[in-house]
């Protein structure tokens, strides 16, 4: 029996990437329309048999005809908000051309995830932008069931990664009046059951559904729920001064957030975004996660590294040049190094697994120590330990201030730092043979901190400076020893 065909649009993004696997698993084969198909390279559903991935534009008629054809459901998933100035004629625009490609194609049900929010004439232009694209979806008589939900929390969702950078690196926050506006958040793993369970339910096409968690918060509360589950003392001064443009300044300073998407956002946190109607609810029987739980599963997902997606692949910033790069993401902070050496890769696992103890850390050992000094002096565990075995390496060893958190052998390491630092720090290194010579391999260094507080901020990019001379050098003698 031939599998029903599923286009998702956006699989690059926060949600598409997560819907993806989940309709795999519901037996559908899934076709996604991508206009750059390289950045779904490397997603574990990727490589399924089951899906195909066709490259193209939601403005390209020709490619939405070839994207649609056969398939009885599409989940509508993309919006233009990293476009800046004017998404919202582009997104309108967009839909307009989805929809009419819809009909022509007989798609059975479009399904579209909107925003929460009255409508009403002061609705900011974010949420009326998303109100619009499913009203022009509907416009062309595409049979479309349309959700609509406030903040997404998931471990990578834009507006809770918001929430988290300012709880967790702002002791005391001025805070301007949407601290006080009424949201009704609902967890990531919700809104995926709710995508799912429409799919071929005929009672759910040419219906508005609202989504949202059991609570209904001020942004002021989801604040301190998040300080209170990560043992964080949190104060919060209402200013009603500060403008969206001040705040989302802000925003910028202390997030990696951009100030132009941030203040879109912050526009909206001026509405009530809350639901007023349960048919969802009752209509597909999802059990609603209250907001602590989808906090706290968050925050254990980013701790395993187990993040699907996040909200940066939908707001790329550009190839990278060079060889290091700085990026913000997850409450984490990761400096990134890369290298092409002249050796195979067991060797190169070989050496950087060797790293430490008797040999020393191959670059700036004298710092290392110097560092190691400090730390006992601040009642810390210093250099002494050592490691247990010169070339073997096993989770759970010592390996100077270090603690070796996870071994690939052949592929990769990841420490753990035990030295006392603002924060959680580790180190990664890992290693890929090239797929043009297998006598070289690529070399990846990853130095990742998550800070505690503004303090745990300032001290990571105090030290800035410092690290660009120690991992530099660390990654160049990994190098130069594998070569040799």
């Amino acid at each position: 029996m031939t599998r029903p065909t599923v286009l998702v649009t956006g699989a690059s993004g926060y949600i598409g990437g997560r819907l993806v696997p989940r309709l795999l698993a519901s037996g559908v084969a899934v076709r996604c329309l991508a206009r750059t198909p390289a950045r779904l390279a490397g997603r574990a559903w990727s490589a399924d048999p089951g899906v195909t991935i066709v490259p193209g534009d939601a403005l390209d008629p020709a490619a939405l005809d070839r994207a649609l054809d056969g398939c009885t459901t599409a989940y509508y998933l993309i919006h233009a908000l990293a476009a800046g100035e004017g998404f919202a004629a582009r997104d309108r625009d967009a839909a307009r051309r989805f929809g009419e490609a819809a009909v022509r194609a007989g798609v059975q049900q479009v399904i579209y995830l909107g925003g929460l929010g009255e409508a009403r004439a002061d609705l900011s232009p974010h949420l009326r932008s998303r109100h619009e694209t499913g009203e022009a979806l509907r416009a062309t008589g595409a049979p479309v069931t349309e959700f609509r939900a406030a903040v997404i929390v998931g471990s990578g969702s834009l507006s809770f990664e918001m929430i988290r950078y300012l709880t967790e690196r702002v002791p005391v926050m001025i805070c301007p009046r949407w601290v006080s506006t009424r949201c009704q958040p609902i967890a990531i793993r919700d809104v995926l059951a709710y995508l799912v369970a429409a799919r071929g339910r005929a009672e759910a096409i040419g219906r508005v559904f609202e989504i949202g968690g059991p609570d209904v918060l001020t942004y002021g509360d989801m604040m301190k729920t998040y300080a209170r589950l990560r043992g964080l003392k949190r104060w919060l001064v209402p200013v009603p001064v500060l403008t969206p443009r001040l705040s989302s300044y802000w925003v910028d300073l202390v997030t990696p957030i951009p100030k132009e998407i941030a203040r879109t956002l912050v526009e909206g946190m001026r509405n009530e975004v809350i639901v007023h109607d349960d048919d969802a609810r009752r209509l597909f029987g999802v059990e609603p996660t209250p907001y602590a739980t989808a906090v706290q599963r968050a925050l254990e997902d980013a701790d395993r590294g187990d993040v699907e997606t996040d909200w940066t692949a939908a707001f790329p910033a550009g190839p990278l040049e060079g060889t290091v790069s700085l990026e913000e993401h997850e409450g984490r902070i990761f400096e990134r190094r890369t290298r092409l050496v002249r050796a195979p890769a067991g060797r190169v696992y070989a050496t950087f697994a060797g790293i430490g103890g008797r040999r020393g850390w191959y670059y700036g050992t004298a710092l290392w120590r110097v560092r190691g000094l400090l730390d006992r002096l601040v009642g810390g565990v210093g250099m002494r330990r050592g490691r247990r075995h010169p070339d073997e390496l096993r989770p759970g060893d010592a390996l100077d201030f270090w603690r070796v958190e996870s071994v690939e052998p052949g592929h990769a390491l990841r420490l753990r730092a035990e030295m006392r630092v603002p924060g959680r720090a580790w180190l990664v290194f890992e290693c890929e043979p090239d797929p043009a010579d297998a006598a070289r391999t690529q070399l990846r260094q990853a130095a990742v901190f998550e800070p505690r507080g503004l303090f745990g901020l300032v001290y990571w990019y105090a030290l800035y400076p410092l690290h660009q001379i120690v991992f530099d050098g660390l990654i160049d003698a990994i190098r130069r020893r594998a070569e040799r």
